[in-house]
């Protein structure tokens, strides 16, 4: 039987009146277009709050650039964000808010070489949501509630709805594993359960994979390319 992990719902729960007043303070800035624009239907924003560079625009969520990963000026008066993000003992590769809108909806997609297993991970921490998203993980449901923390294995096919009437908004981080990461997921599962799995796509969803590779263009990505290729 298949145990790899898919998700799991971290030890983790944050205020939720919080996070919704630290929203407020940036929802007026420029939010910027996600750039897989093949991707989804409808509006999905984002604005970054920790950047290479430290521009909120920069919701790259793989980068190759030399310039510091810094906090953005969107971060500048969020109190609360700034206390969860120091509370997180690794090192950040994006930290960014991202906004689906009522209606919009993110296609059947894998996000590639994205899970613990990997030694990188992304972590969704829900702010605004309501009963009508649904999030499906490796073809089930995935119910993620405001305040709660979850480890997404974005290697298993993904999709998303936003059937209701409100944008959905998440505070999604990605992190580097390290001893203080494995404490804390190898708690709530065993070594065993973090494997690569084998993926299995078709020729559209391998091209939008090479594409994204191809933006970063770094010698990584361009090995990957030729693996996918062959």
């Amino acid at each position: 039987m298949d145990k790899l992990v898919r998700s799991i719902k971290l030890p983790f729960v944050f205020d939720k009146e919080q996070l919704v007043i630290d929203t407020n303070k940036v929802i007026k800035k420029k939010w910027v277009n996600h750039y897989n624009s093949m991707d989804y239907s409808g509006k999905w924003t984002s604005i970054a709050l920790m950047s290479n560079g430290g521009k909120s625009t920069n919701i790259n969520a793989f980068s190759n650039s030399t310039e510091g990963f810094i906090p953005t000026d969107a971060l500048d008066f969020c109190e609360y964000f700034k206390k969860i993000l120091d509370g997180f003992l690794f090192e950040k590769t994006s930290v960014r808010l991202l906004n689906l809108g009522s209606g919009a909806e993110i296609k059947p997609h894998t996000d590639h070489c994205l899970g613990y297993e990997d030694g990188v991970f992304r972590l969704h921490i829900p702010i605004i949501t309501n009963p009508d998203v649904e999030f499906i993980l490796d073809n089930k449901r995935l119910i993620m509630r405001e305040g709660e923390c979850w480890y997404l294995n974005a290697n298993f096919m993904h999709s998303v709805k936003n059937g209701g009437n409100n944008d959905r908004i998440h505070l999604v981080i990605d992190g580097i594993r390290n001893k203080w990461t494995d404490d804390i997921f190898l708690k709530e599962a065993s070594i065993e359960q973090f494997t690569k799995p084998i993926p299995v796509i078709d020729e559209n969803q391998k091209k939008l994979i090479i594409d994204e590779l191809e933006r970063m263009n770094s010698a990584i990505a361009k090995e990957l390319i030729n693996n996918l290729k062959s």
